[in-house]
């Protein structure tokens, strides 16, 4: 996959993200694609050690599954690490 196609798909998945996760995320477009991207790569990484499925083709199925559910978890670790501060 090409890193303009690896970018667009984090930004994707990492807005699917913001709109499945309950609550108020912090952070513009900026921050929602190094979230989406980041979550990617996890989703890739995971879905590759767990189940031998990574990122594969940009119109494949199971890309964007582990590329949105890599997302949630790292917005969901962002969100409490800004929770944190915020508190603090």
């Amino acid at each position: 996959m090409s890193i303009l196609a690896f970018l667009i798909l984090g930004l994707i998945a990492g807005a699917i993200a913001k709109a499945i996760m309950p609550g108020r995320q912090g952070g513009g477009i900026l921050i929602t694609m190094l979230l989406g991207v980041v979550g990617a790569i996890l989703g890739g990484w995971i879905g590759s050690a767990i189940f031998g499925i990574g990122l594969q083709e940009f119109w494949s199925i199971q890309t964007w599954l582990v590329a949105i559910v890599g997302s949630i978890i790292v917005l969901a670790i962002y969100g409490m690490v800004t929770r944190r501060r915020h508190h603090a």
